[in-house]
């Protein structure tokens, strides 16, 4: 009964209202006759392979539509309960969320099939980026003789990518989906520039800034447009089955990485994509607009005109400031310190924890007492869903982070890994994780429970960090190293994608992309705790351990040539010394591999404690719990009308 109160007060918050007579004038469009343009609704489920598909991709209908359950807990059925075509931007409703829902009643027969190619369009763009620039970053790093800065790098952007996704939501629900892919996209290209053209390592390092932000926000509406039209219970399918390019493109792009850096070299490797970028980028964002505007002009959505003052309370600027600043200046220190000679002794590290410690707590009765639409929303450290998914998601992806963070200068120097074979151990995990997730998102969608695949997860991942332990070494063989990513991407398979949508599920149409923005907060800042934990182990130990394994006859020069490249310095292939170096990489990796292990620990006992919710037909609770209440109220209505007593006059 908790959880179905929860979900019916937060139904207060949803986009979607009827319009009143009374009230059209205060609107921007007034709506023409009674032209009402029907919702899909969610057929019944065909068991055949095509029937799976076909419903996996079914739109989900809009928050005040009917809602479908058929459990032993969900005992109402009744007809469905059908829109009047009309959708209405409430006072303190974004405009942007009120446009997704008209969007889907304006797409037609194959306007659905359109924004899926549109989506496949951007993911195959977004996947062959995100797989090669990754490689590329290694080869900047050393041509700069920077790769000891490679974690300090990746944390700052592992730290934007996480805190520039409730803004991005925000702005997305605000303006629009299809706008806020234009600006995401022109930061990506951007950041192609400064990076491909950087005469420095600090240029570099800025043009990444810019290109973190184009790929978080790309990332995130990515996701959101899924969620925004697939039901709650076929949505785990349909967000693994988008990243169906993963399967493919890290063979593909090791296959480019190995090319572009023996040719043209990493910053012609990096500059292809501000043209591939956003040519590909049309595909989805045309539509997108197209049909936000035919809705316009079809009059069935009517948008408040907004202020400059009341756009910027829709996107919370206070609180996006406040939560950005804390983040960064709280979990920046921690890998500055990691790379200081003088590491915690360094006043400035503790300046900057203690400033984003205090600004963190701010946002706390900001978001509270003046916020009127929090970026973090206070009743959602109330839910325990919420709570749950989001505490999993940081502490798996702190644990992956850490062990990957130096798993490609590794292979190459310990197991002398070209750029494909480097490429191609890096991205097993991936692979594995995305194809698995396919598959338990057409069971889940069949038995509509996940907590227990959650569970499950968590076991092989334990499983899996004890194998890394044993065998990501100098002496294992190729076979167990490829096995180690195999393991460890089948238990991230059966988490990563099932506690987002755990989490969307408990809220309105409304806030869905901010859960989703919070849910992919969590699980990048345990990235760059991860990547900082990293990043310490490696700068603390790596040079001690250098120097333990090529005894006391090795230089000074050479121990800090080894420790900053990957190319300049490292000792021939097969000599003593190169053993020697690969055994010191190798013990770096395994006080990595201990950490990861420890935290699988605590994954599987949070697991254990996650709520298993029941997955319905529609697009989430929070509306099923409404569309119930609604169901019951009108039952009972119409059972106190029947058996009313009935009173006669005698005459």
């Amino acid at each position: 009964m908790g959880a179905v109160s929860e979900m019916q007060r937060l139904f207060k918050s949803s986009s979607s209202a009827r319009v009143e007579d009374g009230r059209r004038a205060e609107y921007e469009y007034t709506p023409v006759g009674s032209d009402d343009i029907e919702l899909e609704q969610v057929d019944d489920i065909d068991m055949g392979i095509s029937g799976v598909l076909k419903n996996a991709f079914q739109r989900a209908p809009a928050v005040d539509d009917y809602i479908e359950g058929t459990d032993e807990q969900h005992e109402l059925e009744d007809g469905p309960v059908k829109g009047e075509g009309l959708i209405v931007q409430e006072e303190d409703t974004a405009g942007g969320v009120v446009r997704a829902e008209a969007l889907m009643k304006v797409w037609g027969k194959h306007g659905k099939k359109i924004i899926w190619a549109g989506l496949a369009m951007m993911m195959i763009i977004y996947e062959l980026d995100n797989a090669t620039i990754y490689n590329y970053n290694n080869y900047a790093a050393s041509s700069y003789n920077k790769v000891s800065a490679i974690s300090t790098v990746g944390t700052a952007c592992t730290i934007l990518f996480a805190v520039a996704k409730p803004p991005v939501a925000k702005f997305s629900d605000v303006v629009g989906r299809g706008e806020a892919y234009c600006l995401t996209v022109s930061f990506y290209v951007l950041g192609y520039i400064l990076s491909a053209s950087s005469k420095s390592f600090g240029m570099y390092a800025g043009g990444q800034v810019f290109y973190t932000i184009g790929q978080t926000g790309t990332n995130l509406l990515n996701d959101i447009i899924i969620s925004d039209i697939t039901s709650m219970k076929w949505r785990t399918f349909a967000l693994s089955f988008l990243f169906f390019p993963f399967l493919i493109i890290p063979w593909v792009s090791a296959f480019i990485t190995e090319a572009v850096i023996g040719g043209i070299g990493w910053r012609w490797g990096i500059g292809m994509f501000a043209i591939l970028m956003p040519f590909c980028a049309c595909f989805i964002i045309i539509p997108l607009l197209y049909f936000q505007r035919k809705a316009k002009k079809s009059h069935i959505i009517l948008t408040r005109k907004m202020s400059v003052v009341n756009f910027c309370s829709l996107i919370d600027l206070g609180g996006s400031f406040l939560l950005c600043a804390g983040l960064a200046m709280f979990l920046l220190p921690f890998t500055l310190a990691a790379t200081t000679t003088n590491r915690w002794s360094t006043p400035y590290i503790d300046v900057l924890i203690a400033l984003g410690v205090v600004t963190l707590i701010a946002l706390v009765p900001y978001e509270k007492y003046v916020a009127k639409h929090p970026i973090l929303p206070p009743h959602y450290f109330k839910n325990s869903t919420i709570i749950m998914c989001g505490l999993i998601g940081a502490f798996d992806t702190m644990a992956f982070s850490a062990t990957h963070t130096y798993l490609y200068a590794w292979s190459t120097i310990v197991h002398n890994f070209g750029p494909r074979d480097a490429t191609f151990l890096q991205y097993t995990n991936g692979v594995w994780q995305f194809f698995v997730a396919m598959i338990i998102g057409l069971v889940i969608g069949k038995f509509r429970r996940y907590k227990w695949f959650v569970v499950a997860g968590a076991c092989i991942r334990f499983i899996g960090y004890g194998l890394m332990v044993r065998w990501r070494g100098a002496s294992n063989s190729i076979a167990e190293l490829f096995v180690v990513q195999s393991v460890q991407g089948i238990g991230d398979g059966l988490i990563v994608i099932v506690i987002i949508v755990g989490a969307q599920i408990v809220v309105p149409h409304a806030e869905m992309a901010q859960v989703t923005a919070v849910m992919l907060l969590f699980q990048f800042v345990g990235s760059s705790i991860g990547s900082a934990i990293a990043g310490g182990i490696y700068t603390g130990t790596f040079k001690d351990r250098l120097k333990a394994r090529l005894g006391g006859g090795a230089s000074q020069s050479v121990i800090d040539a080894v420790f900053n490249s990957i190319t300049d310095g490292i000792p021939p292939e097969g000599s003593v010394e190169r053993v020697a170096v690969g055994l010191a990489y190798s013990d770096v990796l395994r006080y990595i591999s201990y950490v990861a292990l420890g935290v699988s620990v605590l994954i599987l006992g949070m697991a254990i404690f996650l709520p298993d919710l029941y997955l319905r037909e529609g697009h989430n609770l929070v509306a099923a719990a409404h569309a119930d209440s609604e169901r019951l109220e009108h039952t009972t209505t119409k059972q106190s009308a029947t058996h009313a007593p009935t009173t006669t006059t005698e005459k």
